[in-house]
C-alpha cells in the first residue's frame, strides 16, 4: 500500500449533514481517495459493518479505507494514537496521529503521520496551539516521515499554504462531514492541492521552471470522466525557481 497524500477524509457520523456513507461517497466522486474510518464509540461488530460499506464506496476508485486503532476490521491499514502501540503492528499501511517533535522522533516503521493542529479546529476547539504553516514546516523538515496536515483546514488557500510547508496533503474532518455539497467542497480541496503540486511553467526566457522537487501529479475525476483513476503520491516540497541567466 502506498502512503495517503492529497485530500484525506477523517469520519465523525455525528457532525455528518447525512449518512456518513453519503458523505464518504460524495467526498471519493470530488476526488477523495483516503479515509479514516474513526467512530471508536461504536460496537466492533457494527463499526466492521461500516468499515465494509465504505470499502466497498472506495474500491470503485481504487482507493484506501484506514482504520482508527489497532484492529484494521478485516483490512490492512491502521492509523494509530500517539500513545501507541509501539512498534507498530506490521499492516500493509500504518500511520500515526502526532501534534509536535517527541511525537514524530518516536516514529519508526510507520509509512506516513498526521501533525495538528496546523489552525484552531471547531472539531477540537482550544485544542493546541496552533502550529501554522511555519511550524508545519519545522516539523516537516525534521521528520523523515510523510506529513499530512491536520486541523482547522477549511478552505483552498490553507491547502495551498499546508503543500508549500512540505505536507504531502492535508486530513480534512469538519469542513467535508458539515458540507452541504460533499462532491463539491472536495472537489475544491483537491483542485487546490493538485495545483500546488503541479509544475509551473516559467514565462520564455524568465528562467528553469518552478517544481517540487519530489511528488506526482495526482489524476482528479473531472465532470463526465471515470473515478477509476488515484492521485499521485508523493512529498512536494515548497516550490523554488532559478534565476535566468544574464540577469
Amino acid at each position: 500500500m502506498t502512503a495517503p497524500s492529497g485530500v484525506v477524509v477523517l469520519t465523525d457520523r455525528l457532525v455528518a449533514r447525512s449518512g456518513l456513507d453519503c458523505v464518504v461517497a460524495g467526498a471519493v466522486a470530488g476526488g477523495v481517495r483516503s479515509v479514516v474510518l474513526r467512530e471508536k464509540d461504536l460496537p466492533r461488530a457494527e463499526r466492521a459493518a461500516l468499515a465494509a460499506d465504505l470499502r466497498a464506496i472506495l474500491a470503485d476508485v481504487g482507493g484506501t479505507l484506514i482504520v482508527a486503532g489497532p484492529d484494521p476490521l478485516g483490512g490492512d491499514a491502521v492509523h494509530l494514537p500517539a500513545a501507541g502501540p509501539y512498534p507498530p503492528p506490521p499492516h500493509g499501511l500504518v500511520g500515526r496521529s502526532c501534534h509536535h517533535q517527541p511525537e514524530l522522533d518516536r516514529l519508526t516503521t510507520e509509512d506516513y503521520a498526521t501533525i495538528s493542529p496546523v489552525w484552531p479546529t471547531k472539531t477540537k476547539p482550544g485544542y493546541g496551539p496552533p502550529l501554522g504553516p511555519h511550524g508545519l514546516r519545522k516539523l516537516v523538515e525534521a521528520t523523515p516521515v510523510p506529513l499530512l496536515a491536520l486541523g482547522g483546514v477549511e478552505i483552498p488557500e490553507q491547502v495551498t499554504a499546508c503543500v508549500q510547508a512540505g505536507a504531502v496533503g492535508v486530513a480534512v474532518l469538519g469542513a467535508l462531514m458539515r458540507a452541504e455539497d460533499p462532491t463539491e467542497t472536495a472537489a475544491i480541496l483537491t483542485s487546490a492541492y493538485v495545483e500546488a503540486v503541479t509544475p509551473k511553467l516559467s514565462k520564455p526566457g524568465a528562467g528553469s521552471p518552478r517544481s517540487p522537487r519530489r511528488g506526482l501529479r495526482p489524476t482528479v475525476p473531472t465532470q463526465g470522466s471515470s473515478l477509476t483513476a488515484r492521485s499521485g503520491h508523493g512529498r512536494p516540497q515548497p516550490q523554488t525557481a532559478t534565476k535566468s541567466e544574464g540577469k
